[in-house]
């Protein structure tokens, strides 16, 4: 769909009717109690860059990362104003968050480094990765003390990084060509993340022990994952177009097919303010934002992305229940989340 970069999207979210999806759980919950999500998009200015991974800043400011046109970029949503910070050619960004004072990190994918952008100034400080290996940093995360920890998915390392000394630490991921990918912390200071090369999570301890979790089905590739307020760990399978939940209490997994099938490949995940789960069916076409909520296990919602473009990863901004993503129709996107029913 081609887009007037001049002006933003909006779209009225389109509810699936029940007869059209006889195979997906939950279809008669959702068909008695529709609910329906209101999405914006705002086309870059940037044509043919993948704008994607966005994080929301302290003034409301939504960075995003242009992979393909090599930069860091915000976008005010209150004026519609975008502002770009160019990084050198072929660095290839894959993911940007802003830490407490206002600066924006950023994985130098292509390039062996994390990047800090000061965005007064527009100076950029590089912290090369240790290891010639660890040439693709990949997703970064903060923990609780400030530091960035991060998956290298070809090189195959969970890495942190001390923001104070600079320090880059490295962990091998056992498991050959495992491609870590998603990965988030928990409430005990554990880092988990998802093994997209093969059916495995991780997880990391404070100690820097790391640890392989075998899903239940040999065919399953996770891709992103995301951490409930009880610590269970869900994620998608992008391969089988399986939504999932893995307990570490109990050590017990439970899977959901989604609505659009084995073929619906879901990739972006969020969960939000009431453990509902956000994701999108980047295979269909156009791609969709789908809600499950795990108190009736069901996908009691499904929006139509009004560009069509995939999502590739998603940020859930408590203080307004919003949900925002980049999108391959060269947009960044905006859902405004409904409110659980009682």
């Amino acid at each position: 769909m081609k887009l007037d970069r001049t002006t933003s999207i909006v779209g009225v979210g389109l509810v699936l009717a029940l007869a059209a999806l006889p195979e997906w759980p939950g279809a008669r919950a959702a068909a008695q109690a529709p609910v329906t999500v209101d999405i914006q998009e705002w086309p870059v200015p940037w044509e043919q860059s993948r704008p994607r991974d966005p994080y929301v800043d302290a003034d409301g400011r939504v960075w995003f990362v242009g992979q393909r046109g090599h930069y860091v970029a915000y976008l005010n949503p209150s004026s519609g104003e975008f502002k770009k910070y160019d990084l050198d050619p072929g660095a290839g960004p894959h993911n940007v968050i802003v830490d407490k004072d206002g600066y924006a990190w950023y994985s130098g994918n292509l390039q062996s480094h994390i990047g800090r952008i000061d965005p007064e100034s527009g100076e950029i400080t590089k912290y090369p990765m240790p290891e010639a290996a660890a040439r693709d940093p990949h997703t970064l995360i903060f923990d609780r003390g400030g530091d960035i920890w991060f998956t290298v998915q070809g090189g195959n390392f969970v890495g942190k990084l001390n923001v104070g000394n600079g320090v880059v630490q490295l962990l091998p991921v056992p498991t050959e060509r495992a491609r870590p990918y998603g990965i988030r912390l928990n409430s005990k200071d554990e880092v988990w993340f998802v093994e997209f090369g093969t059916n495995k999570l991780g997880m990391v301890t404070p100690s820097m022990d790391l640890t392989e979790i075998p899903l239940p089905r040999a065919e399953a590739r996770p891709r992103r994952l995301m951490i409930d307020s009880q610590d269970r760990i869900w994620y998608v399978d992008y391969a089988t177009g399986m939504l999932g939940r893995y307990d570490p209490a109990t050590r017990q997994f439970k899977e959901w097919q989604t609505p659009g099938g084995p073929k619906s490949q879901p990739y972006g995940l969020v969960i939000d303010a009431d453990d509902r789960l956000w994701f999108d069916e980047f295979g269909m076409k156009p791609s969709r934002f789908v809600g499950f909520d795990p108190r009736t296990e069901s996908f009691f919602s499904i929006t139509e992305i009004r560009s069509g473009g995939g999502i590739r990863h998603m940020y859930y901004h408590e203080p307004t229940n919003e949900v925002w993503f980049g999108t391959d129709a060269e947009t960044i996107g905006r859902a405004r989340l409904p409110k659980r029913e009682s």
